[in-house]
């Protein structure tokens, strides 16, 4: 009964790609989907595929999502959760080196909550009026459309 989107956003609070996902499902294994289906928009150019850097919560901090990041050569700034900061304390030396973290960057991951609200504007994303997946996933790209051409 409950639908929850993950999405990419522009740094002007734009969406750039949509995945839903059931209500109950976790946010991780829903980022390399949301990375396949991402393209960065470039003023002349063609849109690039990889972003130069990733903002992501805590929900994000596995190294099954860093790794492919750090090989692509993609900035991860994802906090690490106290719970795995402790873990690999408590193993010393054999825990590893905890994860760069740049503090200034992560400011701008309101962005996204900033474009997820926008998107909440339309009543029926919240709500979920329709009752099949292929026309609730159509309310989201609707709205994107309007959000990118408002401006």
């Amino acid at each position: 009964m409950t639908t929850r989107f993950h999405l990419a956003a522009h740094s002007l609070c734009r969406p750039l790609a949509f995945v839903r996902t059931p209500g109950q499902a976790g946010d991780a294994p829903a980022f390399p989907e949301v990375m396949v289906r991402l393209r960065v928009p470039r003023p002349i150019r063609r849109p690039r595929t990889t972003p130069d850097v990733v903002l992501a919560d805590k929900a994000y901090s596995s190294r099954a999502i860093r790794t492919p990041l750090r090989r692509a050569g993609i900035l991860a700034v994802i906090p690490q959760p106290s719970d795995q900061a402790a873990n690999c304390k408590r193993r010393g030396s054999r825990g590893g080196r905890p994860p760069a973290f740049d503090r200034d960057a992560y400011k701008q991951r309101n962005t996204v909550e900033r474009c997820i609200n926008k998107l909440k504007q339309w009543r029926g994303l919240p709500t979920r009026y329709d009752k099949t997946a292929t026309i609730y996933i159509a309310g989201p790209h609707i709205a994107a459309i309007f959000i990118w051409s408002a401006r």
